[in-house]
């Protein structure tokens, strides 16, 4: 009965570690789940975050153009008033230098 007694004996010890390393395989599967859902998180997070950097740098880019061509838009805009101005100031004196010269005669 002691044979019968300590195979019974050594067949639960071997359940019992059976038990334990499957207990340990779920653990550390578990915490391996865990370990790539935390991981996922933190990547989305940085990839959003760089996201958010990246079209904030475009917008100072895009932006910096769209100055760019505002400025040039006004300065051609004044340059074209300034020719405006001066060719009406012009106007009269060339309109009186031109009669002038046609209608003298010189003899």
């Amino acid at each position: 009965m002691d044979e019968t007694g300590g195979i019974q004996l050594l067949l639960a010890a071997e359940q019992d570690a059976q038990r334990i390393v499957v207990s340990a395989r779920a653990g550390k599967t578990q915490r391996l789940r865990q370990a790539k859902e935390e991981a996922e998180r933190e990547i989305a997070g940085f990839r959003a975050q760089r996201e958010e950097e990246f079209k904030k740098k475009q917008d100072v880019s895009t932006g910096s153009v769209d100055s760019n061509v505002k400025r040039l838009e006004e300065e051609t805009d004044a340059k074209i008033q300034q020719l405006t101005k001066e060719s009406s100031q012009k106007s009269n004196e060339v309109t009186s230098f031109l009669l002038k010269y046609v209608t003298t005669v010189k003899v």
